[in-house]
């Protein structure tokens, strides 16, 4: 049977007892196998990695749905990453005998139900997209829940399921279909946001930097330094070295230096291609981040 990797991303990274309870709620389903969970306390989100055959997978992730409805207030939030739901995003990935048609047909299936289940508001992104200006997560989320607040009285950004407003505990969530995509981010031996910020600019697709990378500078406050957050949304364009080594040099040139560098969720083994851990500066890496670590297990090849 195919089989789709899903990777919800979740307003929620500092409650040891939530976000115990989301990974619960991923696994609480057979035949979805809950296969890693990322946490980051200063851009108080949780990162899951779900794979198994879309029916089990869109179950699991409902009853994610339900924990984080409950348990997540956005009127409370606080965290460095952008953000428009408590159930922020939910990327459906084709893995072995899958194709993006299956992904697309389990976004919309979820997306249907969650407007169904919980009355919020879902918009189609990805490959899922109802119409070209939502392809792109960014688009969606640019200006935040304050200026898609607006754009829903649009008939243009009428959401594609549920209702077109935001919920004030929820927000809304976008839901949608991809490639592999490889979460990187490089931290600085350095405060200065503003300085991550220009090597982001540097780096990024949008700017005339790394071809299909997409960049944030942050500001870590629980490790008092600043960081370039990337989204790799094609790894064999730009894997994590091509990236670690442009924002090195951007870095150099800003009179700073990476430190150290992390993976957010699993990484396919192709990634990781000519080159080590050590060349990365990763802060973390042993077998478990690597996606075909976990298909071994079940049994299948990715």
């Amino acid at each position: 049977m195919p089989l789709l990797e899903s990777v919800p991303n979740l307003s929620e990274g500092r409650r040891p007892e939530a976000i115990a309870r989301l990974a619960a709620a991923g696994r609480s389903v057979d035949g979805a196998h809950l296969i890693g969970v990322s946490s980051d306390a200063d851009h108080n989100r949780s990162v899951l990695t779900l794979v198994g055959e879309a029916g089990p997978l869109v179950r699991a992730l409902l009853a994610v749905y339900d924990v984080a409805v409950e348990t997540v207030d956005l009127r409370r939030h606080r965290g460095v990453h952008p953000r428009l739901g408590a159930v922020d995003v939910v990327p459906f990935v084709p893995l072995a005998g899958a194709r993006m048609d299956d992904a697309v047909a389990a976004a919309r299936e979820l997306g249907a139900r969650v407007a169904e289940r919980h009355g919020l508001a879902v918009f189609l992104y990805g490959r899922a997209a109802s119409r070209p200006e939502r392809a792109n997560l960014a688009d969606i989320r640019r200006g935040g829940l304050e200026r898609l607040a607006a754009r829903l009285a649009e008939p243009a950004w009428a959401p594609d399921f549920g209702p077109a407003r935001v919920d004030p505990g929820a927000g809304v969530t976008v839901v949608g279909a991809r490639d592999f995509l490889v979460a990187f981010n490089a931290e600085l031996a350095t405060a200065d946001v503003a300085v991550a910020r220009r090597i982001a600019a540097r780096v990024r697709e949008a700017g005339g930097g790394l071809p299909a990378v997409k960049a944030l500078g942050l500001y870590l406050e629980g490790r008092g330094r600043a960081q370039v957050s990337m989204n790799l949304t094609d790894y064999r364009k730009t894997p994590p070295a091509a990236a670690h080594a442009a924002v090195s040099r951007e870095a150099a040139a800003e009179g700073t230096e990476v430190v150290a560098t992390e993976i957010v969720g699993l990484v396919p083994e192709a990634a990781l291609a000519g080159t080590t851990p050590e060349a990365l500066r990763l802060r973390r890496f042993d077998p478990e981040l690597v996606l075909e670590t976990h298909l071994r297990r079940l049994g299948v090849e990715g």
